[in-house]
């Protein structure tokens, strides 16, 4: 009886050591199995401004690894928002992804957008999302030179929007009216009549900044036009 008694307790650790292992081994699992299988997506998109439904809209979904600290992407699916803004769409998981991008292709109107979520956002508030996206507008700066003076002046132009630089948001156009300038944004003396067309966010400030140097001085002059999505957006500048 005593040699049984002594041969107990090691027993009863060892059951115990397999439980914890098990527990632990399932907890291990589930967790690697929460990065496969399908999730249901149900939202809308919506103007970031006036929080009304946005039709029409291309969705992009990507899996994204960071693992290299640097976003390595793959394709998941897409997805387009109906008449009414709204959009359902299955997510289907990568293995060992957790985060995932959604790229809103925008058009003509709205400005492209992008948002990570990660899975546990996406389990929590999968079924009501909200995405936003910002409107653009057409926007002009008219420029007019109407000094006689024989000096060279030089005159360079930089705009933002939303604080973001204009230049490296979206394409511009200069018309040269008079003169053609071979420089981009800088006009050196001559008769200048030129307009620069882009697009800049509505609802949003755009500031100009226009540079003049004559006479050996610099003249900083900044213009800060509050851009309206049903309105003509331009501003002028006669020097």
């Amino acid at each position: 009886m005593q040699a049984k008694a002594r041969n107990q307790k090691p027993r009863e650790e060892i059951m115990k050591h397999t439980v914890l292992f098990v527990f632990v081994f399932s907890i291990f699992l589930s967790g690697c199995n929460n990065t496969i299988g399908t999730l249901e997506l149900k939202g809308k998109v919506i103007d970031e401004f006036t929080k009304t439904p946005v039709p029409c809209l291309s969705v992009m979904v990507e899996a994204l690894d960071n693992s290299n600290h640097k976003y390595e992407k793959i394709f998941v699916g897409d997805f387009t928002t109906d008449s009414s803004g709204c959009f359902v769409f299955t997510l289907k998981k990568v293995k060992n992804r957790v985060l995932y991008n959604f790229c809103i292709q925008g058009n003509q109107d709205y400005d492209q957008s992008n948002l990570i979520l990660g899975l546990t956002e996406l389990n929590t508030y999968g079924k009501y999302l909200s995405f936003e996206v910002n409107k653009i507008v057409d926007f002009s700066m008219k420029i007019n030179r109407e000094s006689k003076t024989a000096f060279r002046d030089t005159l360079l132009v930089s705009w933002e929007t939303n604080g973001i630089d204009g230049k490296t948001l979206y394409p511009f156009t200069i018309k040269n009216y008079r003169i053609n300038s071979d420089n981009g944004l800088i006009w050196i003396g001559g008769d200048v009549k030129s307009e620069i067309r882009t697009k800049v966010y509505a609802d949003k400030n755009t500031i100009v900044h226009w540079e003049l140097y004559r006479n050996g001085r610099r003249n900083d002059i900044m213009d800060t036009i509050f851009c309206k999505r049903a309105a003509t957006n331009s501003v002028n500048l006669t020097y």
